[in-house]
């Protein structure tokens, strides 16, 4: 099984405590956002849990608290961190540029480049952040993060209705603009050995060389597996639909929760208004079992079946090449 843990909200940049005990607790509870009152039960265990992944854009509480280091080096891990150019205008809590870059380095150091990947997204165009200003911003990075990465996944803003709420002045990026960037920064990427992964932006880069299958697609996790998958074993994962039509990855099993994001960022998806992150936040309580808040009368609790997704290569027929029945039921989304 993999478990997520950056899709609907930061972790290791605000609920890292809490992390570090559900690791030592050995499992942790996830309220279904879209039906409240279910609630699946995950255990954490490294002997089923072939994978932790996580999407930050501040690494450093976890870099900087050893005990949660040494709980998360028994798990196989996988990690994208975002970096971008923008100022405290659209991105007001999040650390110093070169605090993060320093992060990401030390996680290639730790774990692999090819266990790491830097995001530059969403990207948006605006007088100040013009073209020009994403391109030096992007060599620049790319420069600093060369031999500690192998991946840079970019993405163009989505104008969801949260978005457009919380960030009214922000416009569609338009095509010519977005063929223009790509094509640099495919360029940029190479020139300092790195892949550069569009999300969820169709395939009109792949002309230019970008890899357009997704920035978290099953041959990502495997090479973040190679060292237990060497030349016999492989991962299969049941199906699943996903979150969105254009997006190719797999982005199940998230122990996050919505609306509990403290970055603020002006483009975040995630976030209904700061009003109500600032309200979870105050619910959250590090020895929960649940990201936000407690379990309530009423709560209907699912222990879902759990079993490793790697596989041998050439499998006999058995158990796991029947879609794993129910592993998927009501309790992901």
């Amino acid at each position: 099984m993999i478990i997520q843990t950056g899709q609907r909200t930061d972790i290791p940049a605000f609920y890292s405590t809490w992390l570090l005990n559900r690791l030592k607790e050995g499992f942790v509870m996830v309220r279904n956002p879209f039906y409240p009152s279910s609630v699946s039960r995950y255990q954490l265990n490294p002997k089923i849990v072939d994978l932790i992944t996580f999407c930050t854009k501040n690494p450093l509480p976890v870099l900087k608290n050893p005990e949660l280091m040494n709980e998360l080096s028994a798990y196989n891990q996988w990690w994208y961190v975002s970096l971008t150019p923008y100022g405290k205008e659209i991105e007001p809590n999040v650390p110093e540029k070169a605090l993060v870059a320093e992060g990401i380095i030390e996680l290639g150091k730790i774990l692999g480049k090819e266990k790491v990947g830097w995001r530059y997204d969403p990207i948006f165009i605006s007088e100040k952040y013009s073209p020009a200003y994403h391109l030096k911003a992007f060599e620049n990075i790319a420069k600093r993060l060369c031999g500690y990465t192998e991946t840079a996944v970019i993405s163009f803003i989505d104008l969801y209705p949260k978005v457009k709420r919380n960030f009214p002045q922000a416009r569609e990026v338009s095509r010519e603009e977005r063929l223009f960037l790509g094509k640099a920064m495919v360029e940029i990427a190479g020139k300092y050995g790195m892949t550069l992964r569009p999300c969820a932006e169709g395939k009109e880069l792949s002309e230019f060389g970008a890899d357009c299958s997704g920035c978290q697609t099953i041959e990502v996790l495997e090479k973040a597996l190679k060292n237990v998958l060497k030349d016999d074993k492989k991962l299969k994962i049941p199906a699943k639909n996903p979150a969105r039509k254009s997006c190719s990855c797999y982005l199940n099993g998230d122990i996050g929760a919505y609306n509990s994001c403290g970055h603020l960022c002006k483009y975040c998806y995630a976030n209904s208004s700061p009003q109500q992150v600032l309200e979870n936040m105050k619910a959250h309580m590090p020895s929960s079992p649940l990201l936000i808040g407690e379990i309530k009368e009423g709560d209907r609790i699912f222990d879902p079946e759990q079993k490793s997704f790697i596989v041998p290569l050439n499998p006999a027929a058995s158990d796991r090449d029947k879609n794993y029945p129910g592993l998927f039921d009501d309790y992901l989304l």
